[in-house]
């Protein structure tokens, strides 16, 4: 686990003449834990439980502004190169507006930008980024499922995740699945978390997720977020961590692929 932080730690892709950070678009249904998953990779870089982003069972998402979290080892003063990105959670009597979407997608919204449920960004809005680079776009998106919801998920909610979906294929960013509160899906993993490795309940739970939303297996990745807990936990850390690096690693070869398309065009 301590080789894996290092290795996120020192960190520092070659792509351009300055190092760009791997932007990270969490997406997922109110609860789900996209907010707890942030706290709890703050945690572990800051070597004690944290809590910057709010969390909490609410009825309504807490989240309405768009946020661009930086993380920061503590020891070092290193910040990390890769930003979580938070926006309002999946509803089912509230849809987010797709082309809200878009515009994160495409790096048109900048962080802080305060979302209006009644008036949809346009180009017009004020702080919107009219001619965005590399570094401002979503370079991978990360939907936060909750493993215990898996076989009830709303076809409102389905409905709502395949609709982005469709606009992320087109636009050939990579996918990756949090399959968070997998404590809930397994008595086993509750009792220790090491059991998912081994966990039947959780690998089914994977494999009817992966089918679900059109993703491999190998971008189902299930992680246990700090919750209750008031201390740090390397087994729950080292979940988290492997997630991250995964995903880190397919944010790489999108980037890859965008500048080889630009060198291309350029010729």
């Amino acid at each position: 686990m301590l080789k894996l932080k290092k290795e996120l730690i020192d960190y520092d892709p070659e792509d351009v003449s300055k190092p760009l950070s791997r932007n990270i678009l969490l997406i997922g249904q109110i609860g789900a834990g996209k907010s707890s998953f942030f706290n709890s990779v703050s945690s572990i870089f800051r070597g004690k439980i944290t809590s910057k982003a709010c969390t909490g069972s609410f009825e309504h998402s807490l989240t309405t502004v768009f946020r661009k979290y930086a993380i920061t080892e503590h020891k070092s003063g290193e910040t990390l190169k890769l930003r979580l990105c938070d926006t309002r959670g999946l509803e089912e009597d509230s849809s987010v507006d797709p082309q809200d979407i878009v515009y994160i997608l495409d790096g048109h919204v900048p962080d802080r930008y305060q979302f209006n449920p009644t008036s949809a960004m346009t180009p017009d809005s004020l702080g919107f980024i009219q001619n965005p680079k590399l570094g401002d776009v979503i370079h991978c998106v990360a939907f936060v499922v909750d493993g215990s919801t898996v076989d009830v998920m709303s076809q409102k909610i389905l409905k709502q995740i395949k609709a982005l979906q469709t606009r992320i294929i087109k636009k050939s960013i990579p996918q990756v699945v949090f399959l968070t509160k997998i404590d809930k899906v397994c008595p086993k993993v509750d009792e220790d978390v090491k059991h998912v490795f081994y966990s039947e309940a959780v690998r089914n739970t994977v494999d009817k997720l992966a089918e679900v939303m059109g993703l491999p297996r190998g971008h189902i990745l299930p992680i246990k977020n700090y919750e209750n807990e008031t201390d740090l936990d390397s087994d729950m850390d080292l979940l988290i961590l492997k997630a991250l690096k995964q995903t880190i690693n397919f944010a790489d070869d999108y980037i890859e692929e965008q500048l080889e398309k630009k060198n291309t065009n350029d010729e």
